[in-house]
């Protein structure tokens, strides 16, 4: 039985299932995704179908809140909100999977499937987490709205609180050779992102889906074979 993490795959369905070929899980393994599913890449509706689709088959599941999921429910009642979201988040592309011009036209059991996501779980020795934690909380495991959106936090890790435990992590995209890094120093540093950019093709480095193996400790990528029509504003 495997522990495999998934981050951030942004609609990015075509790398997804490529980068799902690659780890080729069971039943017995345990996958965990750390949000971000939507926004940005082509079909983020598709994306949610193979997560349930997975889930339906009987493949053991934990899906975490991103700060792109949180932003399209907060958008289904703050109009303000919303034209950010479609605008600068690629929010609009989420719409056009799923053939709808508002939020709140998109089926129910989308929506409800990002209400039950969890903010953060524990797995053995391993903290999962979309961004990252707060240690300036009492209880950094605590949910809070930093940990969708935390970044260059790790300066104030508490590694006493942490102990042996390691933080897996997305949301800030990092290039597979920074990613690499990290995973070589996690005995020691404790902290790995692997966000690795899949849908921010344009920019050097980056492009690509990232899995980590936490029990064979193993990193998996997928290079970006979607096709894009996003790009930053």
């Amino acid at each position: 039985m495997r522990k495999i993490a998934f981050t951030d795959i942004h609609g990015c369905i075509a790398s997804f299932e490529a980068l799902l070929d690659q780890v080729k899980p069971g039943k017995s393994d345990q996958l965990f995704f750390l949000g971000d599913y939507i926004d940005r890449g082509p079909d983020s509706k598709a994306v949610l179908d193979k997560l349930m689709d997975l889930r339906e088959k009987g493949y053991q599941l934990t899906c975490l809140m991103g700060n792109h999921d949180q932003e399209l429910l907060i958008s289904l009642d703050d109009l303000e909100r919303r034209e950010f979201w479609l605008e600068r988040w690629g929010g609009d592309k989420t719409l056009e999977s799923f053939g709808v011009r508002y939020p709140e036209d998109i089926p129910a059991e989308y929506l409800n499937f990002i209400r039950d996501l969890k903010w953060v779980h524990c797995a053995d020795d391993y903290i999962l987490v979309h961004a990252g934690l707060n240690f300036y909380n009492e209880d950094p495991l605590e949910p809070d709205p930093d940990m969708l959106t935390l970044r260059s936090w790790y300066r104030t890790t508490d590694y006493e609180w942490l102990g042996n435990r390691k933080i897996i992590h997305g949301h800030t995209p990092k290039p597979r050779e920074h990613i690499y890094e990290l995973f070589l120093v996690l005995d020691d540093f404790r902290i790995l992102d692997i966000d690795a950019g899949c849908y921010a093709v344009h920019l050097p480095g980056l492009g690509h889906l990232c899995a980590f193996d936490m029990t064979n400790k193993e990193l998996y990528f997928q290079k970006n074979i979607d096709e894009m029509r996003w790009k930053v504003v």
